[in-house]
C-alpha cells in the first residue's frame, strides 16, 4: 500500500508538471506572437505599458490557460505516459498486481484537479477578467465601427414594445421611433418621433417632433404632441449594439439574466448565447475522457514509441476539437439544442474512452 502511495505521488506530479510546464510554454509564446502583432496599435493609440501588462496580458493568461487545458492535458498524460511504457515501467506496474483501473486513480485525480480549476475560471475568474480585458480592447485595439440596425423591433420589458426604422450607434440616434404599451392584450399608449437621440450627460433620450396616443379605459383617445421632449425609456444605446463578445464578460448568473432579457427581446443570437453557456460546463468534463483515452492509448508500449502516441494522441485532441466547433455551429444556426451540441462530443468520446480503457493493457 505505501508503495502504491508513492506511486499515486510520483503519476500525479509528473501529470501536473507536464501540464504547467506545456500550459506555461504555449501562453508565453501566445503572447509573444500576439505583442509583436498589436505592437504598432499600442504605439498608435498610446496604450500606457501599465494597462498593457496589468489590464490586458494579466487578464489574458487565465483565457489561455482555461481554453488549452483540455488539450495540454491529454498532450501531457499521452506524453508522460509514453514514456513509462517506453521504459517499460507500466509493464512493472502492472505485472506488481497494480490493476489498470487502479493505475488511472493519480490520473483522475490530476485530471479532476484541472476540470475543477477550468469550472472555476469559466464561471468566474476569466468573466470579470474579461471585463477588464475587453475595456482595455475597446479602448486601445479596436476601430470604432458605425453600424446601423434596420428595422428594429423589440420587447423592452413585458407589455413594451418599440420600433425604429433604423439606429446608428455611432451618433446614437434612431429613425422614425415607436414605443407601445400593451396591457391585456389592448393598446394603451402609443409615443411616435421622427428621431430619438440618447443624451449620455443625462442618461435619457431626447425625442423629436413627437405624437403620443392615450387610449383611455372609457374608449376616448387623447393626444400630445410637441417639437422636442427629455424621457427616459427602458432602454439604453447598448441594446441595439449587440455583440456576441459581450457575453465573455458575465458569469453564470449575469448570462441567465441576460439571455432571458434577450429571449423577450426576441434576439436571433439566443442559441450563440446558450452555447457559450453550456460550453463553461461541458469543455472541462471532457478533461475527464481526454485523459482516459490518454492512459489507454500511451500505456502500450509500441514500435514508434513516445512520438506515435503523440501523433495519434493529436488527431484525436483535435478531432475532438474540431468535432466541438462543428456541433456548435449547427446549435448556432439553430438545427439542434445548444445543450445537446456542446454535450454530444463528451458523450460520443466517451464511448470512445470506454471502449480503449478496455482494449488497454490489464
Amino acid at each position: 500500500m505505501k508503495l502504491l502511495k508513492k506511486l499515486d505521488t510520483y503519476i500525479l506530479k509528473k501529470f501536473l508538471g507536464t501540464f504547467v510546464y506545456s500550459i506555461a510554454i504555449i501562453s508565453v509564446i501566445i503572447i509573444i506572437f500576439d505583442i509583436s502583432e498589436k505592437l504598432d496599435t499600442f504605439l498608435k493609440r498610446h496604450a500606457p505599458f501599465k494597462f498593457i501588462v496589468k489590464d490586458y496580458y494579466l487578464n489574458f493568461i487565465p483565457y489561455l490557460v482555461n481554453l488549452f487545458s483540455p488539450l495540454f492535458t491529454f498532450i501531457s498524460v499521452v506524453f508522460f505516459t509514453s514514456r513509462l511504457a517506453a521504459r517499460s515501467e507500466i509493464i512493472a506496474i502492472l505485472g506488481g498486481g497494480t490493476s489498470f483501473k487502479r493505475l488511472l486513480y493519480p490520473y483522475m485525480i490530476g485530471a479532476c484537479l484541472i476540470a475543477g480549476l477550468s469550472l472555476y475560471l469559466n464561471h468566474f475568474l476569466i468573466p470579470d477578467a474579461n471585463k477588464t480585458r475587453l475595456q482595455f480592447e475597446n479602448t486601445y485595439i479596436n476601430s470604432v465601427t458605425r453600424n446601423q440596425n434596420v428595422n428594429i423591433h423589440k420587447q423592452i420589458r413585458p407589455g413594451d414594445f418599440i420600433y425604429m426604422e433604423h439606429f446608428d450607434n455611432y451618433q446614437n440616434i434612431g429613425y422614425r421611433f415607436s414605443i407601445e404599451h400593451i396591457k391585456n392584450q389592448a393598446l394603451t399608449y402609443k409615443l411616435m418621433s421622427e428621431t430619438i437621440r440618447w443624451d449620455s450627460a443625462q442618461k435619457n433620450w431626447r425625442i423629436f417632433n413627437y405624437f403620443i396616443r392615450i387610449y383611455n379605459p372609457d374608449g376616448t383617445q387623447r393626444f400630445v404632441s410637441g417639437m422636442m421632449k427629455d424621457t427616459v425609456l427602458s432602454f439604453t444605446p447598448a441594446d441595439f449594439t449587440e455583440r456576441i463578445e459581450s457575453v465573455y464578460a458575465m458569469n453564470y448568473r449575469e448570462l441567465n439574466d441576460y439571455i432571458d432579457k434577450k429571449r423577450m427581446q426576441g434576439s436571433t443570437n439566443i442559441p450563440s448565447f446558450e452555447v457559450e453557456k453550456d460550453k463553461r460546463t461541458a469543455f472541462p468534463f471532457a478533461t475527464f475522457i481526454l485523459t482516459i483515452i490518454g492512459v489507454s492509448l500511451s500505456s502500450k508500449k509500441a514500435r514508434g514509441g513516445t512520438g506515435l502516441h503523440l501523433g495519434i494522441g493529436l488527431l484525436v485532441a483535435f478531432s475532438f476539437i474540431l468535432f466541438m466547433q462543428v456541433s456548435t455551429t449547427f446549435a448556432q444556426s439553430g438545427f439542434i439544442s445548444p445543450l445537446v451540441a456542446v454535450w454530444i462530443p463528451n458523450f460520443i468520446y466517451g464511448i470512445l474512452a470506454y471502449f480503449m480503457y478496455r482494449w488497454a493493457p490489464k
